[in-house]
């Protein structure tokens, strides 16, 4: 019976498993996995939450089913999930969002590092340092000297506090020494729609929203905020190389599992990530819109994620960000 199960599976990924790697399959999953989104259906979150589960449930031969618990800034399914058995079988759709807040929310009911077992990082996504087409500024030197010439007359548009487009703006401020004024908005589109018609000076938005929108020269980009230059908009420096060197601010998705999950399950799950990550139609497919797989074992994703809360931490007290 047990070498029945074995070709099974075996047929199913269409791999040759070794034994080690078949008794994991075996054990788990023997049934259907949720992994909760705790942000809206539809954002990039639950979009490639669905992806990796459907490239999981082939690789599994068991279905791994999406769940949205958007609200709170990510706080209720970030709490549901910590509260579900550490079993592997409920698995949360970590962001930046979510290491950010270890610092905003005082009175959250969790704290991400005491609560969870990191699994693996999924992708990461450039934003873009977008600015109106009327504002002097052609580089990024020449929006910092115009900053610091006009303390507090600039301002920059976001599409609320404590999002990662409102901390990528307050890092670049706390880099760069400036001075910029922060206009929150309840979401990107409004945000966008004043940045078009010069309401407000500038943004940090997507790399695939914007691309059509400096192609047409409704805006003018200056930076990138990845470590390297997006294959959407080659032409745009990173904002390393446009005069802030170790500036960095990109959009990143990972997997995270309840506290006490079993160390062969987390491993198991990084095997497989990692399989989906290194795929050339994944890569090619995600690249279209500036999305980059990422993989790390789950030892690095823990240090990655402890360096975040804490790069995170540094901004908002310095920019003295609160929420009610």
């Amino acid at each position: 019976m047990r070498g029945t199960i074995f070709a099974v599976l075996a047929c199913l990924t269409g791999l040759a498993l070794g034994p080690s790697q078949a008794l994991a399959r075996d054990s788990y999953p023997d049934h259907p996995v949720t992994i909760v989104v705790p942000f809206a259906a539809g954002g990039s979150a639950d979009v490639y939450a669905r992806i990796l589960a459907q490239e999981l449930g082939k690789a599994t031969g068991q279905s791994f089913i999406v769940e949205d618990k958007p609200g709170a800034g990510a706080v209720i399914g970030t709490q549901y999930a910590a509260k579900a058995a550490p079993d592997g079988y409920t698995l949360l759709v970590i962001s930046n969002t979510q290491t950010v807040n270890e610092s905003l929310l005082k009175r959250r009911p969790y704290k991400l590092m005491r609560d969870f077992a990191p699994i693996a990082p999924i992708n990461e996504a450039p934003l873009v340092l977008a600015v109106r087409s009327t504002l002097p500024a052609h580089s990024l030197a020449d929006l910092i000297r115009q900053a610091k010439a006009e303390p507090g007359k600039l301002n920059y548009a976001s599409s609320g506090t404590g999002t990662p487009y409102n901390m990528a703006g307050e890092l670049f401020k706390h880099m760069a020494g400036v001075n910029i004024v922060h206009i929150p908005y309840k979401g990107s589109n409004e945000a966008r729609t004043d940045l078009l018609s010069g309401q407000v000076d500038m943004m940090f938005d997507a790399v695939s929203t914007m691309a059509p929108l400096v192609a047409g020269g409704r805006v003018r980009a200056l930076g990138v905020t990845g470590k390297t230059r997006s294959a959407v908009l080659p032409d745009v420096p990173t904002m390393a190389e446009a005069g802030l060197p170790g500036y960095t601010a990109t959009l990143w998705l990972g997997l995270l599992a309840p506290k006490g999950t079993p160390k062969s399950v987390v491993d198991m799950l990084n095997r497989e990530i990692g399989k989906i990550a290194q795929r050339e139609d994944i890569r090619a497919a995600w690249a279209k819109s500036g999305v980059t797989p990422m993989h790390m074992s789950p030892g690095e994703f823990t240090q990655f994620l402890r360096q975040d809360i804490v790069k995170w931490h540094e901004i908002v007290d310095a920019a003295h960000i609160s929420v009610n």
